[in-house]
């Protein structure tokens, strides 16, 4: 790839050192413009657009909550994805940064490996916001393929985002994976029981599962630190941990502003919210009880914790399945949906059987 195929990333510090990092660790992949200022940041928008800026928050007289807001009120330049470097750790910043119209926020000293895998997946997810904009624009033309193509496109950006949050959240392993094979386990067999049939009768499954892949994409504003500590939380760590599923939610309504087509982003935003929720109304992040919860929700509870059961951490070992299937039974009415349990405890041999499969 010549230099002029390369995509143009702006490297915005007031730093010289951190320019000279920076621009080390991305030169021969992408074609890098160092800038030192907010100011001049601004000039040069001017003359070129670049496919993604790299924006240090803290720069004398033009900082960058300053600069961001600048560049997202021009109609111009308000599609160039912005990441925040800085050496702010703290949550509220996070989220002011991301509130402002950041796609992400990664903290100083950077790993240049980190750096350059971030930027690669916000890349991929740009261009694949591009091409269904396209298809959209030339939708007459296309009429007979849309449904096949919007929906390879969706799943695409879905998989896309899902794989940096687990790049960060490595421990994980094939969590998203086995979760979704969990929640299609457990719609069969609500389908073929018939219950919650108003509700499940307008979803589209295969878009309800793939949706799913995007439960935890709140994580991506959680520190380092936290996510990858091998050990458990802090009383306080946890409560920030919380805040994913309000991060989720929020990410996902972003992307559903920036998408042409958006109603497969539905269940998303909603897996994102609530899927920490307990039936008994002791959950978060709004503590809504019983029914409240939505379906979406109660699902991928069961899920998310019977994963999280038969799975190695830094801080436990596995359960068996057989123990993780009981934890699930003795939380009935208190964690999970009493009817959801039933369903689960008819099939949790063919949730063993996922656990010990997808690995």
């Amino acid at each position: 790839m010549t230099q002029a195929d390369q995509k143009k990333i702006f490297l915005v510090d007031d730093n010289a050192t951190n320019l000279t990092i920076g621009k080390n660790a991305l030169i021969g992949k992408y074609n890098v413009y160092t800038i030192p200022s907010g100011e001049k940041l601004l000039k040069m928008l001017e003359k070129i657009i670049p496919d993604m800026i790299l924006l240090d928050i803290e720069m004398p007289e033009m900082d960058g909550y300053e600069a961001i807001k600048i560049i997202k009120s021009n109609e111009s330049t308000a599609s160039i994805p912005v990441i925040f470097l800085t050496a702010k750790t703290e949550a509220a910043n996070e989220l002011e940064g991301l509130t402002l119209g950041a796609i992400d926020y990664i903290t100083k000293p950077f790993s240049p490996p980190l750096l350059l895998k971030r930027i690669e997946v916000h890349l991929l997810v740009e261009e694949q916001k591009n091409e269904l904009k396209n298809y959209n624009d030339n939708l007459m033309e296309m009429v007979e393929k849309k449904t096949q193509t919007v929906v390879s496109l969706q799943n695409a950006i879905l998989k896309t985002v899902a794989e940096m949050v687990e790049c960060r959240d490595d421990i994980t392993g094939a969590h998203i994976e086995r979760t979704q094979a969990y929640l299609q386990a457990l719609l069969e067999k609500i389908v073929e029981q018939g219950l919650f049939k108003d509700k499940v009768s307008s979803f589209d499954m295969n878009v309800f599962v793939q949706s799913a892949q995007l439960h935890d994409v709140g994580k991506i504003a959680i520190k380092d630190s936290i996510l990858q500590k091998n050990d458990k939380l802090t009383p306080e760590e946890f409560e920030e941990m919380k805040t994913h599923t309000v991060f989720g939610e929020m990410i996902i309504n972003k992307i559903s502003k920036s998408a042409v087509e958006d109603a497969f982003l539905y269940h998303a935003k909603i897996f994102a919210i609530s899927h920490h929720e307990k039936w008994d109304g002791s959950g978060y992040p709004i503590g809504l009880a019983g029914e409240e919860i939505p379906l979406e929700g109660r699902l991928m509870a069961i899920a998310d914790v019977y994963d999280a059961l038969v799975s190695a951490r830094p801080y436990k070992k596995p359960f068996s399945p057989e123990r993780a299937t009981e934890i699930i039974s003795e939380g009935s009415g208190k964690h999970f949906d009493p009817t959801l349990v039933e369903v689960f405890l008819s099939i949790a041999d063919k949730f063993k059987e996922i656990s010990e499969t997808i690995v």
